[in-house]
């Protein structure tokens, strides 16, 4: 009888720390971490709550700011690459870095 008891108390504990730590991971989110605009279009870098990819939201610049994206970009390894690929692609900017 004893042992039923303290597996009960001991149980509790246990299932409040497994249920906090799996509330945690699922509270992940992505972050806005800048905004600008060339050519025809602005955009939105975002970036995962981990840092480990950036994208971006694109939309034309006479769309609304509460209108869905134009695109969303695929995810890059650093904001730096999700940039460049804004220039290139959207603002046509001509960049060593553009393919040609």
């Amino acid at each position: 009888m004893k042992l039923i008891q303290i597996l009960k108390v001991a149980a509790i504990p246990v299932l409040a720390v497994l249920s906090l730590v799996s509330a945690s991971n699922t509270a992940l989110a992505d972050y806005l971490n800048s905004e600008g605009g060339g050519g025809d279009y602005r955009y939105q870098l975002w970036s995962s709550d981990d840092n480990n990819y950036y994208y971006l939201k694109v939309w034309l610049n006479e769309a609304s700011p509460e209108s869905d994206p134009y695109s969303t970009t695929r995810r890059f390894t650093s904001s730096r690459e999700a940039l460049i690929d804004f220039d290139c692609n959207y603002a046509h900017k001509s960049l060593p870095e553009c393919p040609r």
